[in-house]
């Protein structure tokens, strides 16, 4: 069998490429003939699937790449399994994907995202996404170099760091941790926040509302830190390292990759009992999951000829979309508590995460999860 895997290729430090190259690599080392391409047109995915010539293309992305990762290796006599997140509700191709012999989505959720939207979805199956456990390690704070880190960010030895990491860190929960923060600095003061983002359009409209928010909570600024850019993948263990607690109550999580790979760095997580971290952390034992405060629910929606629509125009719902969670802010607050001031606790959960992550999302092993549920469910001529 002959597996071509699309995705951002060559690999670039962003979650849908990192997740692409990992079941590539894990494919490779497990024995399969695979090749990676971009799942973009190009005269070598071209290349790729006339010359190469794959049983099975799977393609990273969500349903607005159904063009590039479906219907593309159809038209060459290749069959498509799309590996699939979800991105709020599903518009478009509902049809195509339900008529497919196999869908990978990355969590439970995903699924149940699409199923909510109309599709057909008797031939999806969960695949999660996987991590490289000799790059992302439990690491000591004494070592030198995770030291370095938190004297960098002005991180004193006893005070407790905490890390959100994302495209923009309000989609993340950032505001929903910064108005828990408010309420335990009233009683524990030995904390600093580190809220790490890309620069882009969202981070910036984002971050204007943050910095309204801190203001308006009173928070002090010495305690809180913004690092912004793209930072290399090799890089970002040593940066969980220098975290005591990672934090993402995300507002919207197909999957959390950072979450788990947090836990693979043996590192206790917070977040929401919402999307993806449901399946991905075990709540009391890995990490906290906050209920959901508050839905974000939408009763009419746009959508466009990008989408693969024949003009632009407004859809609107026979029955009101969630489309955004708001983690409980009391919840937050009760769970920051207990990881700042139970030094113990924390570093039983941190070994905890790490144990789990190792038994269910080593990348080799989702490699061999998805070459499973290939045999089982496509049949090849």
């Amino acid at each position: 069998m002959r597996i071509a895997i699309l995705y951002v290729h060559p690999p670039e430090p962003d979650g849908l490429s990192i997740q692409g190259n990992l079941l590539y690599r894990g494919l490779k080392e497990i024995g399969v003939e695979v090749m990676p391409c971009h799942y973009f047109s190009s005269f070598q995915k071209q290349w790729v699937l006339k010359a190469f010539k794959p049983d099975i293309a799977i393609g990273v992305g969500c349903w607005t790449y159904v063009p590039d990762i479906v219907l593309s290796p159809r038209s060459n006599g290749v069959i498509p399994v799309p590996w699939l997140v979800a991105n709020g509700w599903v518009a478009n191709y509902k049809d195509i994907l339900g008529s497919l012999p196999l869908v990978f989505t990355t969590s439970n959720w995903v699924t149940g995202t699409y199923k909510r939207d109309g599709v057909e979805t008797k031939n999806f199956r969960t695949l999660p996404i996987g991590f490289d456990p000799a790059e992302m390690r439990p690491m000591s704070h004494n070592d030198p170099k995770v030291q370095e880190l938190r004297r960098m960010l002005n991180i004193q030895p006893h005070e407790k760091m905490i890390l959100t990491i994302g495209g923009d860190v309000t989609s993340k929960g950032a505001q929903e941790m910064l108005k828990a923060l408010a309420e335990v600095d009233k009683e524990f003061k030995d904390w600093k926040y580190v809220m790490k983002h890309w620069d882009s359009e969202s981070a910036e409209i984002h971050g204007e509302e943050e910095n309204l928010l801190i203001n308006q909570l009173g928070l002090p600024r010495h305690k809180i830190t913004y690092l912004s850019g793209a930072f290399s993948h090799d890089f970002m263990p040593y940066l969980i390292a220098a975290c005591d607690i990672y934090a993402a109550p995300s507002r919207l999580e197909g999957f959390g990759m950072i979450q788990m790979e947090a836990e693979a760095c043996g590192r206790p997580v917070l977040s929401i009992n919402a999307g993806g971290p449901a399946d991905t952390i075990i709540h009391n034992q890995t990490g906290f999951l906050a209920a959901v405060g508050e839905e974000i629910k939408l009763t009419e929606e746009w959508v466009y000829e990008s989408m693969g629509f024949d003009a632009d125009h407004k859809i609107i719902f026979n029955e009101p979309k969630t489309l955004a969670y708001r983690a409980s802010v009391p919840d937050l607050v009760k769970y920051l508590k207990i990881l700042l001031t139970d030094d113990g606790l924390r570093e039983k959960m941190g070994e905890a995460a790490h144990k789990h992550a190792m038994e269910n999302f080593q990348y080799t092993d989702v490699a061999k999860k998805a070459l499973a549920m290939i045999k089982e469910k496509v049949k090849l001529d």
